[in-house]
C-alpha cells in the first residue's frame, strides 16, 4: 500500500510564502485558480495578495 502524500494546506502555502516573503509564479497561479473559498481563506488570500501589491513580496521563478 502506498502512503497518499496530499497537498499542502492554503494555511501552509500562505505561511511559507508569507515568511520567505517571496512567491513563485506556480504559487500565484494556484491561489488565483481557487474557487468556492472559506471567509478565513479569502482573508488569508487577501492578506498575500495586498503585500504583493505593497512590495512586501518577491516573486521568484
Amino acid at each position: 500500500m502506498e502512503a497518499q502524500v496530499l497537498p499542502p494546506s492554503l494555511q501552509d502555502v500562505v505561511d511559507r510564502i508569507l515568511t520567505s516573503r517571496r512567491i513563485t509564479r506556480l504559487d500565484q497561479r494556484l491561489l488565483v485558480s481557487l474557487a468556492n473559498l472559506s471567509r478565513e481563506e479569502q482573508a488569508l488570500l487577501n492578506e498575500v495578495f495586498d503585500r504583493l501589491r505593497r512590495g512586501l513580496l518577491r516573486v521568484v521563478d
